[in-house]
């Protein structure tokens, strides 16, 4: 591959058989998100790291009105998610500390289980509040590095995969988010199965 991001080599390679490989996982995030979502009938989102847009999928058949777009740094996902949407999503590669929209373009920017791939995550918080409208909210799940098994996989990734950089403690990211200038922060942690499990951050910004 052309490409020296190993973000995007691992996920190219992956897009064609990620839905069925991880349908469990995917469920159970998707799932979580859209219940901690602020949404409204034609807010405008943002999915950050929409892969092959999963999210983005479950908000169009509910929310045929809202005007969605996603980001990823994965021609071969967004392909995949093209597929899935009805063509009226505004779907571009790009990176989370470098958006290619204009401030004030969003009502609520989502990332779910991308954060702990993002090098720069303080730089990334502060794009997502540009583009965001005032009122707006961020809202990002991600796996919670409190639980053993989490814990366990964030050691052994660290080690063997140049893809992947850190997950976070509840405790660490609500200091990653007070850093990048949040206040308004509701944060909680909760369990998928007897192993893992996940952290949900809904910020609303002023």
């Amino acid at each position: 591959m052309s490409t020296a991001d190993p973000v995007v080599n691992e996920y190219a390679r992956a897009a064609e058989r990620y839905d069925e490989k991880w349908a469990f996982y995917l469920e159970a995030t998707t799932r979580e998100t859209l219940r901690r979502l602020p949404m409204t009938p034609t807010a405008r989102v943002l999915d950050i790291g929409c892969g092959t847009g999963e999210l983005l999928r479950r908000l169009r058949a509910k929310y045929p009105n809202a005007v969605l777009a996603g980001l990823d740094p994965v021609p071969e996902m967004l392909a995949v998610a093209k597929g899935k949407l009805n063509g009226n999503e505004d779907l571009r590669i790009g990176y989370a500390d470098s958006l290619p929209w204009r401030a004030g373009s969003f009502d609520l920017v989502v990332s779910c289980n991308m954060f702990h791939y993002i090098t720069h995550p303080v730089e990334a918080l502060l794009e997502m509040e540009r583009v965001l409208r005032p009122g707006g909210a961020i809202v990002l799940t991600d796996w919670c590095d409190d639980y053993v098994a989490c814990r366990v996989c964030n050691l052994y990734l660290r080690l063997t995969n140049r893809a992947f950089y850190k997950t976070y403690q509840q405790t660490e990211c609500l200091d990653l988010l007070h850093r990048a200038g949040f206040g308004n922060v509701k944060l909680g942690r909760y369990k998928i199965s007897w192993l893992w499990g996940l952290m949900t951050a809904v910020v609303t910004v002023n």
